[in-house]
């Protein structure tokens, strides 16, 4: 099962990095969204044909969350607040290990408006006051991507980027160009997670760095 193999690889990996990661300041108490600047692109009306508007995300969520996120519409509709529309957006599957710090490994299919459809995966370092092994469905909203290669690459968690919506975990990575937003499920929402970066690869690898 998938869910099982993501959990035995976070918990795996929680045991080798537990060592061997420094602890961020991150006190994970809610805080507000960052604001990020938007490219010179992004208030063009051109741009619209090729992002997503809220509504698209929240029934694309909804069909792949089920019946347990009915704070997922508010949840989106902070992250649009924060960031606009979306050019592309991931779902998937994510598990982790921690004591303390940790790591994450995910795996899901990226959209983009024009039809394209590709699988990725992801891996990255989490912080966190909890041990043993987590899942959680994910929901990533990308911003600035005008290719599916783009999304490809290390990106750093934005300082300041996570806090929860009705229940439901919002961070931020990027750079002043692409920006990654996950809105995750459940026990995966935990706030540390957007400590250190977020790797995404088209191959599935064991090593986060």
């Amino acid at each position: 099962m998938k869910m099982r193999r993501l959990l035995k690889a976070g918990m795996i990996a929680a045991m080798l990095a537990a060592g061997g990661m420094a602890q961020a300041g991150n006190d994970g108490a809610a805080q507000p969204p960052v604001q990020v600047k938007p490219t010179a692109a992004q208030p063009d009306e051109g741009l619209r044909g090729r992002t997503f508007n809220a509504q698209e995300i929240v029934d694309a969520g909804h069909r792949f969350f089920g019946t347990t996120t009915r704070g997922l519409a508010r949840a989106v509709e902070s992250v649009f607040r924060a960031h606009g529309r979306p050019t592309g957006y991931v779902l998937g599957e994510e598990a982790s290990g921690a004591f303390v710090a940790g790591l994450r490994y995910g795996e899901g299919y990226l959209y983009m408006k024009d039809g394209t459809r590709r699988k990725i995966f992801w891996q990255g370092p989490t912080i966190g006051f909890d041990a043993g092994g987590e899942g959680a469905k994910v929901l990533m909203l990308v911003y600035n991507m005008d290719t599916p290669r783009a999304i490809y690459g290390r990106w750093p968690g934005i300082n300041g980027s996570a806090y929860l919506v009705a229940g439901l975990g919002v961070s931020a990575y990027g750079d002043e160009n692409i920006v990654i937003v996950p809105i995750r499920s459940g026990v995966g929402a935990r706030l540390g997670a957007n400590v250190g970066y977020l790797k995404i690869t088209a191959r599935p690898t064991w090593n986060p760095f």
